[in-house]
């Protein structure tokens, strides 16, 4: 198994210098992979580190063990900590217990104890990592969660939004059994007011129940405020068999509910990757109740007779291409266009025909431009006034062309965006810290609430774009005035300590000879001898 990374801090090399040496870290399951000499050192290193187990001293100089675990127990909450001291001091303990920490030594620290609890942290950590892994806990936590994914799939299938490829993988992930073959949708409406969720439960299983179609296999789910009845028939000639079934049920639970159903009814359609264009047909037919009086079941096919040759850019069309702009490469939004673009001669229709699909396509690519705040004339063309017409092309291959140059470009723009906004970022950032190294309180946290960003972000990014961690960059502006005013005035050590953000003139010392090899007095007596 893998080692489990250790920081040890304690300000006496003498202990640091044992600890390390008579402990044989890699037949314990361990890694030593940094030392410290005080707490912010300590801190500064497991902000890079990332160790799994911090040993750490409670009487360090600049910040002592207990004020270390808290901060570490902010950023670094599933290490493990082992506290020691030299003094028997139960109020420690108390402390260091209510912050979580696994053991409290006292000192003189023995190899066999420390081996010992090593041990029993390390079987501890495995514990904690065997739970992370167990395929067993997770199958189990899955299976809790199968009705919930169940709904959430069905949901999803319905409305449109998995792509066909994915339906029969996700419907065997959840031990759905959606077989191809013919299917229709149906959508039931409960003609009451004030519906609620038990009404809906009790319709869904009063379907569930009493719902019998030779020839045919129905499940219901619920789908928003109303019940979907989804149907695999074993041929076209038995959906009329479905309508009069599906009328029979409207009456049966005027008795058995006390309430009436309107049950509106889609074309049938090809597999079950197709349903949500059937449910949309179903839903369709429930807007002419009003118009249909006294009917209980409607069926979109007598009011709607080519309403198969339908072609509409549908929400899930608006994700992709959306997702395949902003964050996909050119090869992927090239293939999200033909697919667009091919869906009209798939459909039959006419190229003037596509109209319609053309401006609901040209509107996603209008509100994904301005709410970018891209200049619509950078990704049309100057002049541009939206009006663009199917048949100003003469064919599906010319449309595309033109479709793909005016998404790559807008993709372009997006990333050049990004890249502005993280660098512009990263600026500020910079800014800021100019402005404010000399206040000992300054923290990302304060700088985040200024950008208005959250720290993990913001931390993710400043590193990649400096090159170095926040609390390192702080550091070496702080070191680079002290070491300009060492150079270039008399002032005393202790008040250039304080103009550079330090309180303590010992820890400025500590980390300015860190920094450049030498101690603020022998730096300025050699820039001046």
């Amino acid at each position: 198994m893998e080692e489990y990374r250790v920081l040890l801090a304690d300000d006496e090399e003498e202990i640091r210098t044992g600890i390390s040496r008579k402990i044989d870290w890699s037949a314990l399951g361990f890694a030593l992979v940094g030392e410290a000499a005080n707490g912010e050192e300590a801190l500064e290193l497991a902000e890079q580190l990332r160790p799994d187990v911090v040993l750490t001293d409670i009487k360090m100089p600049f910040m002592d063990g207990l004020e270390l675990c808290r901060r570490l127990k902010q950023c670094l909450p599933g290490a493990g900590l082992v506290v020691f001291s030299g003094f028997d001091d139960f109020e420690y303990a108390r402390q260091a217990v209510g912050m979580g920490v696994f053991e409290y030594i006292l000192k003189p620290i023995t190899a066999p104890e420390l081996r010992e609890v090593l041990t029993r942290l390390r079987e501890q950590l495995d514990r904690q990592r065997l739970e992370r892994r167990d395929m067993e806990t997770l199958r189990r936590r899955y299976e809790e969660s199968l009705p919930v994914l169940r709904e959430i799939f069905y949901t999803r299938l319905l409305s449109g939004q998995l792509k066909p490829d994915q339906v029969q993988e996700r419907a065997a992930r959840y031990e759905i059994d959606l077989p191809g073959g013919l299917w229709t949708a149906a959508l039931v409406h409960v003609d009451v007011l004030g519906r609620d969720e038990l009404l809906l439960l009790s319709v869904q299983s009063f379907l569930s129940e009493q719902f019998s179609l030779e020839g045919g296999q129905g499940r219901v789910v619920l789908y928003g405020d109303m019940a979907a009845l989804l149907v695999r028939l074993s041929g076209v000639d038995r959906l009329y068999p479905l309508l009069n079934e599906l009328e029979r049920l409207s009456w049966l639970a005027q008795s058995y509910l006390g309430t009436s159903l309107t049950t509106g009814v889609g074309l049938p359609c090809q597999g079950p990757e197709e349903l949500h264009r059937s449910l949309e047909g179903a839903r369709s037919a429930l807007d002419y109740r009003v118009l249909m009086g006294g009917s209980r079941v409607i069926y979109i096919g007598d009011l709607e007779p080519k309403a198969t040759a339908a072609l509409s850019f549908e929400e899930e069309d608006q994700r992709a291409l959306s997702a395949a702009i902003k964050l996909g490469t050119p090869e992927q939004i090239q293939s999200q266009v033909r697919v667009l673009t091919e869906r009209i001669a798939q459909a039959g229709l006419a190229l003037s025909q596509g109209h319609l699909f053309l401006l609901e396509l040209m509107t996603c690519l209008l509100r994904l431009t301005r709410s970018a705040g891209v200049a619509v004339e950078e990704v049309f063309g100057e002049g541009f006034t939206g009006a663009v017409s199917i048949s100003d092309f003469s064919s599906l291959e010319e449309l595309s062309g033109w479709l793909e140059a005016r998404c790559l470009r807008l993709h372009e723009l997006l990333g050049r965006q990004r890249t502005d906004l993280a660098w512009g970022l990263v600026e500020r950032a910079k800014d800021y810290i100019a402005r404010h190294y000399t206040d000992e309180q300054l923290s990302v946290e304060a700088l985040c609430s200024y950008l208005h960003l959250s720290p993990t972000y913001f931390s993710t990014l400043f590193k990649r774009e400096v090159g170095k961690p926040f609390t390192a960059y702080v550091t070496q502006v702080r070191m680079e005035e002290a070491a300009r005013l060492l150079r270039e005035t008399d002032e005393k050590t202790y008040r250039i300590a304080e103009a550079t953000g330090f309180s303590d003139p010992n820890y400025f010392s500590y980390v300015f000879k860190r920094q450049f090899g030498v101690s603020p007095s022998k730096f300025r007596a050699g820039q001046k001898g």
